[in-house]
């Protein structure tokens, strides 16, 4: 094979960098020289494990909740939970990610975003083995917010270490992402029940187990807990070489950037009320919807595979919807679709919710998309890797924080309605603002141009 060696040559003038591809630097920067290895030894074995540790980390960071939605009767069960107090525990995960994502750019700049990330795999691990034994109603909320804390710092930081390490791959990239953690959604409603089953029947073991594959990702993103430089060979964009070095040391000589006025920027707060909406939705969806099926007279088993025919729809369309969509100048068409979908799922749920369920099931799992489509545009709507940091922590906050009341408001309709009927009404209505923010978060325009510094 031809060899792939870089050659650079660095001038008094000004700093260029080439390569034998003819990939060219931008003049005024210089190249990125990482301290802990060699270009060569990143774009082989160290940007392959970063994808594994991209891919792992995906995997991660939906089975602490739909593990529970398919075991929420036997855990409000054995734990002496009311119907409320169950929409409490569902809307825990957006009140986690809201509070604890915004922290999440900060540490990445203290710390380094693998360092970070590895910390939010740990905290994963952790919560998910403890929470089935903590005892009692106020530790299993105490350990699951653990978990579903370092849920919330991996939710920020996977677009900006795609956008910072991935650059001219930010479609096929979050398309990856996404479809990892689709998988990883769908494989644990689906294999809850099964797996609990086979362990004795009790719903400890069948929540602890989806530990396992948080010691996988520790694992692997063990070598980037110091890894602070992004590849030689795909630097970041120019406007970011000081404000988001890594450690906060930039190649160039030019002074730090202040941060973005982000909540001046109408497509920014767009961005983060689609992010909200698209939450509701998921997160109504993971706590409740197999819950919906077992009321309305499906078996357990049947209505976990339901949930995971939902979830798995993700996997295919997570990584066909952002390569799509990057190739847009507009992304309001893909979020009619995909709202369109949802609300002939959720009629077709009111009517007829065991005669069509699978047909409501794809239906849902095609709408539900709308989340690998937030952060594809969350990509897409900063020019710089420093932008999409803080663009990612407002609109994943601000929109986890709309989200909060809609898991727990369906339960205290549920509850007080004694039907399902007035719940799957207000999911049907939350779908029309989240198709008209979403067309406007998918013009073409960025926060910079918007927000100003």
């Amino acid at each position: 094979m031809p060899s792939e060696e870089t050659r650079t040559e660095t001038r008094t003038d000004k700093t260029e960098t080439l390569t034998v591809t003819g990939t060219r630097a931008e003049p005024g920067r210089a190249a990125s020289t990482p301290s802990t290895s060699s270009p060569r030894a990143w774009t082989t074995w160290t940007t392959r494990l970063l994808m594994l540790g991209i891919v792992l980390a995906a995997f991660n960071l939906r089975p602490a909740i739909t593990s529970l939605g398919a075991l929420l009767e036997e855990v409000r069960d054995g734990l002496g939970m009311s119907g409320s107090v169950a929409g409490l525990l569902t809307s825990v995960p957006p009140l986690c990610f809201a509070v604890f994502g915004v922290m999440a750019p900060r540490l990445a700049r203290r710390f380094g975003p693998g360092a970070v990330v590895w910390a939010g795999m740990v905290a994963i691990t952790a919560g998910l083995l403890i929470r089935p034994y903590a005892g009692g109603t106020a530790g299993f909320l105490a350990a699951t917010a653990l978990a579903l804390m370092g849920i919330a710092v991996s939710n920020v930081l996977m677009p900006v270490i795609v956008k910072r390490y991935f650059p001219d791959r930010v479609g096929s990239m979050t398309g990856l992402y996404s479809m990892a953690l689709a998988f990883g959604t769908s494989i644990a409603a689906a294999a809850t029940v099964p797996v609990t089953n086979a362990l004795g029947g009790g719903w400890q073991p069948g929540l602890a187990v989806w530990a396992t594959l948080g010691v996988a990702a520790v694992l692997a993103w063990i070598p980037f807990v110091r890894h602070r430089e992004a590849p030689q060979s795909a630097p970041a964009p120019a406007p970011e070489r000081t404000a988001d070095a890594p450690g906060g040391r930039g190649a160039g000589p030019a002074p730090e950037q202040p941060p973005l006025r982000i909540t001046r920027s109408r497509t920014a707060w767009a961005l983060a009320v689609f992010f909200g909406l698209q939450a509701t939705a998921a997160y109504i969806t993971m706590g409740w919807m197999a819950q919906i099926f077992r009321d309305s007279g499906v078996s357990a088993g049947t209505a976990g595979l339901l949930l995971a025919v939902i979830m798995v729809m993700g996997v295919p369309l997570a990584f066909v919807i952002p390569r799509v969509a990057t190739r847009l100048p507009h992304q309001g068409p893909i979020v009619l679709v995909l709202g369109l979908c949802g609300l002939a799922g959720y009629a077709g749920l009111y009517f007829a919710p065991v005669g069509g369920a699978w047909a409501w099931a794809l239906l849902l799992g095609i709408s539900n998309c709308a989340f690998p489509l937030a952060l594809t545009m969350v990509g897409m709507r900063a020019r710089t890797g420093a932008g999409v940091a803080q663009l990612s922590a407002f609109a994943q906050s601000t929109g986890y924080l709309i989200s909060i009341p809609g898991p727990l408001l369906v339960g205290v309709l549920y509850q007080h309605s004694g039907g399902w009927g007035l719940p799957i009404t207000l999911m049907c209505a939350l779908m029309v603002p989240q198709i008209v923010v979403g067309v406007l978060a998918g013009r073409d325009r960025t926060v910079e141009d918007e927000a100003g510094r």
